[in-house]
């Protein structure tokens, strides 16, 4: 807590002596310091301007960010007063180590000659030094074989650098396309290539100690379930004591994916069983938690196709469900890198096939399930396949893959916010890092990340461990606009000089101890971060617990859906043995029908030859009749014609009888 009541200036220029500033000598400028460098920048700022006043001096050149970093501090304090400086001063110095004013002043905490004139060395955190160091080099280095301090996962003392760990224990046979996952500060990688052949061994490095033990697999009683050696897969940590080890290239691949998890507490392999239509088997696709789902895009099949479909595994209920997207989707593919952002937005990076690799970027908006391929801010990363991935927040950092002609050196970020890209660092020559296939998990310690590689292949089967702490300045540099944060010098220049702190461009928001500045009515007003941070903290408060009523509700509905969806399953059911029942009897009803239309059709014949007869017997009637009628008048002719005859002289019938 500060305290109050003080004599400012007395105690302003008792701190300022303390701290160092305008008393030490520049002997003293190497030593270690124990103030972040915000702090430290803040402080010094907050020192010329009470002994200077406000910041008159131009902005130092580009090629000098230290510089650079120094004026903007001190010039974002704009027209403050000395006093108000004073007090801010010692505030921060007591915030930062409460007993200094009992210490004697001869006890140095600052390793920096702060004034205006003078470079300032920005200090680092944690730092444990061992008697023994490895480096990794690096490009753009005056030095390149700069020693690095490496002791546990927290104690690493450059940012933005990759350095390589002293680990113990027997090591892991060099591999590629493995997959890697963190649980509980262990890191467990499972499978890969090496030398051709696949793996199916699962090894844990210790991230405390940097010690490697393989895991002594046990087997399952209830589920002999034998683990088949694989390359391509992904691994996925689930319910904090599980492993689940999705897809992925093998000697008797199956017809479609599987799926198997690993009980850490048991030491057990079992076969989870799945509903609904599973994908094709494949190797070299994403997997991509997103709440309680797994998102699949692409990959590659058994037949070497490469493939651009989506699945998404739900893990609670266990059910795939193919998706059906709009918009251009990626281009068939396998081997990228897949992120989610806001735990809505899909976003892949990169991949290849066997001749082309890709260097696009595409999102998937998961709720629309549009995809998209929005505009690119920076510098993009040149093309590249077998890289790796993994988020700190809103920054994706991609680390390696290869171009089909060498390994990619540099080491990029993606701010997915602004979707502006930087280079972290760039390695130099052919190492680990600049391998295919190696693979990329995030850890923590003492609140800060840390960044560990594993493995590759570049021309020859590795099975190294490296580890790069970000800085604020790389998970941080685009927050504020879609413009690269480099625009101060060249990403080879910001990529020097051992600690990439030392190069951040200072700016007042972007750590928790720095003091948010605003000005009202011209007048400066002081709003503590701590403070700010509180209110801050309460409104996450209360909307997480808001959140987290809503998901409480959303697990209900889900959970009544789920029952009226089994009720209508069975219902469904029955529907569907009487639909059965139905067809039977009306395919038994179509065949009468058809012997009916037979019948109809030899009726209909007949009544045509009964309808031929009757005519036929009509014109018969109509002939008899015409011959009696003419026979009749024969015999009239006959009997009338005596008379007639007599006179004509022709003899009567009886006459002519006789004659004959």
């Amino acid at each position: 807590m500060a305290r109050s009541g003080l004599a400012y200036p007395d105690r302003f220029f008792a701190a300022a002596t303390y701290v160092g500033f305008g008393t030490h000598s520049s002997s003293n400028s190497n030593s270690n310091s124990k103030f972040s460098n915000d702090v430290a920048l803040l402080l010094y700022a907050l020192y010329q301007q009470a002994t200077v006043g406000p910041c008159t001096v131009p902005k130092p050149r580009a090629w000098s960010p230290v510089e650079q970093s120094k004026w903007t501090s001190w010039h974002g304090l704009g027209n403050m007063a000395s006093i108000e400086a004073m007090r801010l001063f010692v505030k921060i110095l007591e915030e930062e180590h409460p007993g200094w004013y009992s210490r004697p002043s001869s006890d140095p905490l600052v390793d920096v000659q702060m004034n205006h004139n003078s470079k300032v060395e920005l200090p680092t955190n944690n730092e444990i030094t061992l008697p023994e160091t490895k480096t990794i080099p690096t490009e753009n280095e005056n030095s390149v074989d700069k020693d690095v301090m490496v002791d546990g996962i927290g104690s690493v003392s450059v940012y933005d650098q990759w350095v390589a760990p002293l680990v113990s224990g027997s090591k892991p046979k060099p591999r590629y396309e493995h997959a890697a996952a963190v649980v509980d500060d262990k890191m467990y990688v499972f499978g890969g290539n090496h030398n051709g052949r696949y793996l199916n061994d699962l090894q844990t490095l210790y991230l405390r100690n940097w010690t490697w033990s393989k895991v002594e697999v046990k087997a399952n009683s209830e589920d002999p379930v034998r683990v088949t050696p694989c390359a391509g897969h992904s691994l996925i940590p689930w319910e904090g004591n599980k492993l689940i080890s999705i897809a992925g290239h093998s000697k008797d691949a199956s017809e479609v994916v599987n799926v198997k998890a690993f009980d850490l507490q048991t030491n057990t392999w079992s076969t989870m069983k799945t509903n609904g239509k599973p994908p094709v088997s494949r190797g070299g696709q994403s997997v991509t938690p997103v709440g309680s789902n797994l998102v699949i895009f692409g990959g590659q099949d058994g037949n070497r196709t490469f493939l651009n479909d989506l699945h998404i595994l739900d893990l609670e209920t266990m059910t795939w469900d193919e998706i059906d997207t709009i918009g251009v989707s990626p281009s068939p593919r396998s081997d990228h890198a897949a992120a989610v952002h806001a735990e809505r937005f899909l976003l892949i990076f990169g991949g290849g096939t066997h001749a082309t690799c890709f260097n696009d970027l595409h999102v998937l908006d998961l709720k629309t399930m549009e995809w998209s391929r929005p505009s690119q801010q920076g510098e993009i990363p040149s093309p590249r396949a077998g890289h790796a991935g993994v988020t700190v927040g809103e920054s994706w950092f991609i680390v390696g893959g290869g171009d089909n002609k060498s390994g990619v050196s540099e080491t990029v970020v993606l701010n997915m916010s602004t979707l502006s890209w930087s280079v972290v660092t760039t390695v130099q020559g052919r190492v680990p890092l600049a391998s295919e296939g190696l693979s990329l998990v995030l850890s923590s310690y003492n609140g800060e990340d840390i960044l560990v590689s594993f493995g590759g292949y570049n021309g020859k089967y590795n099975n190294d461990v490296n580890l790069l702490k970000p800085s604020h300045k790389s998970t941080f540099q685009a927050t504020k606009s879609a413009t690269p944060a480099h625009n101060s010098g060249s990403g080879a220049q910001n990529a020097t000089n051992g600690s990439r702190d030392a190069d951040v461009e200072f700016d007042l928001g972007q750590d928790a101890k720095v003091r948010e500045i605003s000005m009202d009515n011209n007048e400066p007003q002081i709003i503590e971060i701590n403070e700010v941070s509180e209110r801050s903290i309460a409104v996450l408060k209360a909307e997480k617990e808001e959140l987290e009523s809503a998901l409480n509700n959303e697990k209900l509905q889900s959970l009544q859906l789920k029952q009226e969806l089994k009720e209508a399953e069975s219902k469904n059911a029955d529907l569907y043995k009487e639909l059965q029942s139905v067809r039977g009897q009306l395919a038994a009803e179509q065949s009468r029908c058809f012997k009916l239309e037979v019948d109809v059709a030899e009726l209909r014949q007949k009544l045509q030859a009964m309808d031929t007869l009757q005519k036929e017997v009509e014109i018969l009637q109509r002939q008899k009749a015409a011959s009696e009628e003419a026979f009749t008048k024969q015999k009239q002719k006959q009997s009338s014609g005596g008379v007639w005859g007599w006179l004509a002289g022709s003899p009567p019938p009886a006459q002519r009888l006789n004659d004959v």
